[in-house]
């Protein structure tokens, strides 16, 4: 396990901008107006830029979705129980959960781990790198220890490592966790130093009342929490993880990390992913550049931690399944940018002019 000081001594090498404009130029021999794919075309320069290629990779893809459960949960913020998180998790490990169906489709390799489940199973077809049976109630106490963040944090970065051994190409993130839009409300307004309210939705569907709960709960957590004697930016988010965070959260960030230490493109999915992703930029600078936005996401907040990191989602949808789904479906457009980079006709076959670009 790594000590915090060595995690924050880490170095992110930039992605290559020299990959990045010759991506740019292939694309405008291609047979279309100057940008005609607009976003889309910046996406497969970003991604070669991290993989060092000009022949971007994107087929061999898998998806980590970490399952943890929050003592949070105790104070009646989900509509749910935390059994729930036990009954998904064993779904995705039978192959029938959301994430599964449309995983297959997408031709995306699933991987759930059960990184903080409150159960002593081992549970069939699930990853299992516990840390520990749950966090604790932040509303009574912080939610983790530096040594179950850090722990969390390298099961992220060790997976990461392995599939891209393994010949991964992409991954994009997802969790499971009942209560972890509180966790992840939390952490997002304490990181950005934005009130509450703008980060605090409701989750997988509280009534009018439960809302207000939960509202009241995260409001009166931070008020009891003073990250700002932190001596600098890196310790105070890794803090407001360890106080408010989770422990899926927290593997999420080390994902991550993980991707910009190993040139792997990360897709974000949804609000608790953003969330991770404004952390892991947050505790080691440069990160960011090795994350896609996939989606806006119903729940509040999610917008807030995109722009946040300067990244702009490529489906709008209004989704909340979970599971990490919404990132998964950005890889059917994909696959459609990415074939047209590789075969799509050139001005050459027709033997006309390209287009001149005048924004060089």
């Amino acid at each position: 396990m790594p000590d915090k000081e060595s995690l924050f001594e880490l170095k992110i090498e930039k992605p290559d901008e020299k990959i990045f404009c010759k991506i740019k130029e292939n694309w405008d021999k291609v047979s279309k107006p100057i940008d005609g794919l607009g976003d889309f075309e910046e996406l497969l320069c970003r991604i070669g830029a991290i993989q060092g290629t000009d022949k971007p990779r994107t087929r061999n893809r898998a998806s980590l979705i970490f399952c943890a459960d929050n003592g949070i949960v105790e104070e009646g913020v989900s509509q749910s129980g935390k059994d729930i998180t036990y009954a998904v998790a064993k779904a995705l490990g039978n192959g029938i959960s959301s994430a599964c169906h449309l995983g297959r489709k997408a031709g995306v390799r699933i991987i759930p781990v059960d990184i903080g489940i409150d159960t002593d199973e081992e549970i069939k077809g699930v990853r299992h790198l516990k840390v520990t049976k749950g966090t604790r109630n932040f509303l009574k106490a912080p939610a983790m220890t530096e040594g179950e963040v850090l722990l969390a944090i390298e099961a992220g970065m060790t997976l990461v490592k392995e599939l891209k051994d393994a010949g991964t190409d992409i991954i994009s993130t997802g969790e499971m966790g009942i209560g972890n839009t509180t966790t992840s409300a939390a952490c997002l307004s304490a990181l950005l130093y934005c009130d509450s309210g703008s980060t605090t939705g409701r989750g997988a569907g509280l009534d009018d009342a439960g809302f207000e709960r939960k509202k009241k709960v995260i409001a009166k957590a931070l008020s009891q929490y003073d990250f700002d004697t932190c001596p600098d930016e890196s310790q105070r988010a890794f803090e407001i993880l360890r106080t408010l965070g989770g422990l899926d959260i927290a593997a999420l960030v080390g994902t991550f990390i993980g991707g910009a230490i190993n040139h792997v493109p990360v897709v974000i999915d949804g609000v608790i992913s953003a969330t991770a992703a404004c952390l892991a930029e947050a505790i080691l600078p440069g990160t960011g550049d090795y994350m896609i936005a996939s989606h806006r996401g119903r729940e509040k907040g999610t917008l807030l931690a995109l722009e946040s990191l300067g990244l702009k989602p490529y489906i709008a949808g209004n989704m909340a399944l979970g599971e990490g789904t919404g990132a998964m479906m950005l890889f059917p457009l994909l696959d459609m940018v990415a074939d047209y980079y590789e075969t799509g006709a050139r001005f050459s076959d027709y033997e006309i002019d390209e287009y001149e670009r005048f924004d060089k």
